[in-house]
């Protein structure tokens, strides 16, 4: 995730990483035991650590680099467990630090994070300028209405992990009625780094969530030119 951001940032952005120590205890006493004394400066702080050691470095992480905003994803929440997501919040809400905690991190948009009836909106302008980059894919598609195929596709908004490029690329020629769910195969055959279990809030594994936000993407850009079919039962009558 960090070499896409690195590849396909705006001119100007400035990309920093710090790898955390493989081995981290359950409880973190202290975290100075496991930071370097400074880190560089920074107006955002990203969080991909696999491990909740690593979140609860976070507050320390942001102070040290003199971040007025976090973004956290909950991608798997035996990495970010939902308890510690909530201690996160009040410590950084106490720090003044902006934070969004995205489950999983391609729904974050401009204006909100999550879905369905656990969307959350937030309102930080360091968040939003990430999040007109990267987060929810968004797609500009173009459609050959002769050959009724994917003429292009560009991308707008690019999913964190690079997903949505890798999308965009293998849609070009495919037809418009198989686009949709040849989004949703090429989602699956990408890295995700999404969970493979059940999630208790969505009922699903947090990787089909993702394939689905990707695939819905679509699906937006290419229902205008979709053929609906309808069936007339036999012996209807007007």
């Amino acid at each position: 995730m960090v070499e896409n951001l690195r590849r396909q940032s705006p001119e100007g952005w400035e990309i920093e990483s710090w790898t955390a120590p493989r081995f981290l205890p359950p409880v973190i006493d202290d975290p100075a035991d496991f930071l370097p004394e400074e880190l560089p400066a920074a107006d955002l702080v990203l969080s991909f650590g696999e491990h909740p050691g690593v979140a609860e470095l976070l507050p320390e992480i942001a102070r040290l680099a003199g971040a007025k905003a976090l973004i956290a994803p909950v991608d798997n929440e035996a990495w970010l467990p939902r308890g510690l997501v909530n201690q996160l919040r009040e410590w950084l809400e106490e720090m003044e630090v902006a934070a969004v905690f995205p489950k999983p991190l391609c729904s974050l948009t401009e204006e909100s994070y999550n879905l369905r009836r656990h969307r959350q909106s937030y309102s930080d302008p360091l968040i939003a300028e990430f999040a007109r980059y990267f987060g929810m894919p968004k797609f500009r598609i173009k459609v050959d209405e002769t050959a009724r195929t994917i003429a292009s596709v560009e991308v707008e908004r690019d999913a964190v992990c690079g997903s949505s490029r890798f999308v965009a690329q293998g849609l070009v020629g495919a037809s418009v009625e198989e686009a949709e769910e040849k989004a949703g195969l090429l989602h699956h055959h990408y890295p995700c780094m999404a969970a493979m279990g059940v999630d208790n809030d969505y009922h699903d594994t947090l990787m089909h969530v993702s394939g689905h936000i990707t695939r819905e993407r679509v699906k937006e850009e290419i229902k205008p030119f979709l053929r609906v079919a309808y069936i007339t039962p036999p012996g209807r009558v007007e």
